[in-house]
C-alpha cells in the first residue's frame, strides 16, 4: 500500500518523493531476480542429481557407464575370483552389465550374463572360417575349418541350453544340485566343441590354425568363466549372503522318472524295458536286401522329425551297412537296433592320412539329445597305417550304448562330450582307442588291444580334459582287458591328451597285455603336469600289480573307496536318475 500512499491524489508527486519510491522499486526488482536466479539454480541441480542418480543405476557407476556400482563391483569381484581368467571376467560382466537398462548384484543373475556373453561371442565366430583362405588342394584345411563350424554350433546350442535351464516359471528361483551338473556337462561340451576345433589343425600347413586359436582367445576364456561360475555359485552366493534356492530330488521323483531332463519322454525311459527289443514295433526297418522299409541306415535317419519329443525305433537288420551316418543335433530321442553287435555292422573308412581330420573319420555320429544303440556293430575299416580312423564318435547327453562293438585301430572310440554310458560292449583297437572328453562310464565290457604297426605302442585310454572345472572323465570299472590278438608291442592303459585329463580303472580284471609302468606320458620321456588326474582301484589279473607303475605327481597307484566311488554311475554321471528308465543293467556304485 506504500505506493499508493505516495501519489498525492490525482496529481504528480515530488521529485523527492520520486526519487524514493524510484530506490525502493529498483530494491525490489534485483531482490526479486535474485530469488529467481536461485531458484533456477536449485531446479537445474534437482534436475542434474535426478539424471546423475538415474545414470548411475541404469549404468552401475558414479563416473562413467562402465563402473559398476560398488555392491555390483562387489558381486561381480566376488565371481571372478574363482575363474580363471578373473580380469577379462570382471571387464567383460561390468561391460556388458552396463549396457543393460537395470543393474543388479544378484550372483544368479550374472551368472546368465556371463553364459550369455560367452554364447555372443562364439556366435560371432561362426563366419570366420569362410574368411580365412584355403588352397585349392588342401583337403584337410578345408575338412578342420568345416569342422570349426559345426562345432562353433553346437557349443553355441550348449550355451543357450545352459541359458534356457537357467529361466524357471514365473516365481520360482531355483538352482537345484541336479541342474548345476546338467550346467556344468553342457559347459564342459562348450569348451570342448571349442578345443576340438583347434585340435583340427594338426597336420595342416599355413597359418590358419593360428589365426583361429588367436580368433578364439575371448570365446574360449569367457566360456572357461562361465564354467568356473557353475561350479562355485553356491558358494559364491553364500559368501555374498543371498539366499540359495535348492531343490533336491527325492528319492520318489527319481524311481518314478521325474528326474529325467523335460525333453525325454515316457515311452523312451522304458525303451529297453522288454526282454526281446526284436518284438517292438520299430518306426521304420532298414534291410539291405530290400525286405524293409528302406536299404540304409542314413535313409532311416533321415526320416527322423526334428526335435523329435517321442522314441522313434529304428530296426537295422542283419548285415553290412558300409556308409557314414549322422545323427545330427536335432534328431531326438533315436533308439537303434539290430540283430546283434557282430550281425548288424555299419562300416567305414575314413581316416586321416587321406586328408579328413580326426572329428570328421567317423563312420557313425551320435549328437541329437538322448541317443541309444543296442545290438549294433560300429567299425572303421582304414588299418593301422591310415592312422585316426573313428568307428563311432558320440556327443549325444544321457546316452546309452548296449552290447554293441566298436572295431577300429587308432582313435576307435570318440566319446567327443556330454554324459554316456557303455555296457556290456566290446571295443578293440591300437593308439589311443578310446578317447575324448565326455563323462563316461564304461562297464562289464572287453576291452581289446591289437597288433599295431611295427613301430607303434597300444595306449587304451586319451582323455581330453582341458579345463579344470570340467566334469569330464573316462571311467572303466567291472570290466576286462585282454588282446584281441597276439600282441607283441608295448600296451599302456592310457596317457593324458590335455593338461587335465582324467581317468580311472577300477575293478577291472588286467591281463599281462598291460606293461608294468601302467601308463605312458603323451610326449615320450617327459613327466606329465600333476594337474592329471590318473587312478587305479582294486583291480585284478597279471596286469594290475602296480609295483612297478609310473611315478607321476597326477597319479594314484591305489586310492580309497571313497575316491573310486566319486566314478561310479550314480555319483559321476547321476546314472541312478535316468538309466533305470532304459531298462540296460548297471551297477550304480562300486561292487563288493
Amino acid at each position: 500500500m506504500e505506493s499508493i500512499n505516495s501519489f498525492k491524489g490525482y496529481g504528480k508527486v515530488s521529485e523527492a518523493e520520486d526519487r524514493d519510491f524510484r530506490r525502493k522499486t529498483r530494491r525490489r526488482l534485483i531482490f526479486i531476480i535474485v530469488a529467481l536466479v536461485l531458484l533456477l539454480v536449485i531446479v537445474v541441480g534437482v534436475t542434474v542429481g535426478t539424471i546423475v542418480s538415474r545414470k548411475h543405476n541404469n549404468d552401475g557407476g558414479t563416473n562413467s557407464s562402465s563402473t559398476p556400482s560398488t555392491s555390483m563391483a562387489s558381486s561381480i569381484k566376488a565371481m571372478c575370483k574363482v575363474t580363471r581368467y578373473p580380469d577379462s571376467c570382471f571387464s567383460s560382466l561390468s561391460s556388458a552389465e552396463a549396457s543393460t537398462s537395470t543393474s543388479t548384484s544378484d550372483p544368479e543373475e550374472l551368472f546368465k550374463l556371463s553364459i550369455r556373453i560367452a554364447m555372443d561371442t562364439v556366435s560371432n565366430l561362426s563366419s570366420l572360417p569362410d574368411t580365412l583362405s584355403v588352397p585349392a588342394n588342401d583337403k584337410r584345411l578345408r575338412a578342420a575349418l568345416d569342422s570349426c563350424k559345426e562345432l562353433f554350433e553346437d557349443a553355441v546350442d550348449h550355451l543357450n541350453t545352459s541359458l534356457a535351464s537357467l529361466s524357471p516359471a514365473p516365481g520360482e528361483k531355483l538352482l537345484t544340485s541336479t541342474k548345476m551338473d546338467d550346467l556344468k556337462t553342457w559347459l564342459s561340451a562348450a569348451i570342448t566343441d571349442q578345443a576340438t576345433c583347434l585340435d583340427g589343425f594338426e597336420g595342416t600347413v599355413g597359418d590358419a590354425g593360428a589365426k583361429m586359436e588367436a580368433a578364439m582367445k575371448n570365446s574360449t576364456e569367457f566360456t572357461s568363466n562361465a564354467l568356473a561360475i557353475a561350479a562355485g555359485i553356491f558358494n559364491i552366493m553364500d559368501k555374498l549372503k543371498f539366499p540359495v534356492h535348492r531343490k533336491l530330488l527325492t528319492a520318489v521323483e527319481i524311481r518314478t522318472g521325474h528326474g529325467f531332463p523335460h525333453w525325454v519322454s515316457e515311452q523312451h525311459r522304458r525303451a529297453l524295458l522288454e526282454e526281446k527289443v526284436q518284438t517292438r514295433q520299430p518306426n521304420v526297418t532298414v534291410a539291405k536286401d530290400g525286405s524293409g522299409d528302406v536299404m540304409t541306415v542314413g535313409e532311416a535317419v533321415a526320416m527322423v522329425p526334428k526335435k523329435n519329443k517321442e522314441q522313434f525305433v529304428i530296426y537295422v537288420k542283419g548285415g553290412m551297412y558300409v556308409e557314414n551316418v549322422v545323427v545330427d543335433k536335432n534328431k531326438w530321442n533315436v533308439f537303434i537296433y539290430g540283430d546283434g553287435m557282430d550281425k548288424t555292422i555299419i562300416s567305414g573308412s575314413r581316416n586321416f592320412i587321406d586328408g579328413t581330420p580326426t572329428f570328421a573319420t567317423a563312420t557313425f555320429v551320435a549328437v541329437g539329445r538322448s541317443f541309444i544303440a543296442r545290438d549294433i556293430g560300429f567299425q572303421n575299416t582304414a588299418g593301422p597305417e591310415k592312422h585316426q580312423a573313428v568307428a563311432l564318435r558320440a556327443g549325444s547327453d544321457r546316452s546309452v550304448f548296449y552290447k554293441c562293438s566298436f572295431d577300429g585301430y587308432q582313435d576307435t572310440l570318440y566319446a567327443h562330450s556330454q554324459r554316456q554310458f557303455y555296457r556290456d560292449c566290446d571295443i578293440s583297437g591300437t593308439i589311443d582307442f578310446i578317447f575324448g572328453d565326455s563323462s563316461v562310464v564304461f562297464q562289464s565290457c572287453r576291452i581289446r588291444p591289437r597288433q599295431p604297426l611295427p613301430n607303434q605302442f597300444n595306449t587304451i585310454t586319451a582323455q581330453g580334459r582341458t579345463d579344470p572345472n570340467e566334469n569330464t572323465g573316462i571311467s572303466i570299472q567291472s570290466s576286462s582287458i585282454s588282446p584281441l590278438d597276439t600282441v607283441n608291442r608295448p600296451t599302456y592303459l592310457g596317457r593324458p591328451w590335455k593338461p587335465y585329463s582324467t581317468t580311472i580303472i577300477m575293478q577291472t580284471e588286467i591281463s599281462a597285455v598291460v606293461d608294468p609302468a601302467g601308463w605312458l606320458p603323451w610326449v615320450s620321456g617327459t613327466v606329465p603336469p600333476d594337474t592329471i588326474s590318473y587312478a587305479e582301484y582294486s583291480n585284478t589279473g597279471p596286469g594290475a600289480d602296480v609295483a612297478g607303475r609310473v611315478k607321476w605327481p597326477g597319479y594314484q597307484s591305489s586310492v580309497s573307496a571313497e575316491v573310486a566311488q566319486k566314478f561310479t554311475v550314480s555319483s559321476f554321471i547321476r546314472g541312478d536318475e535316468w538309466l533305470p528308465g532304459t531298462g540296460v543293467e548297471f551297477l550304480p556304485t562300486l561292487h563288493s
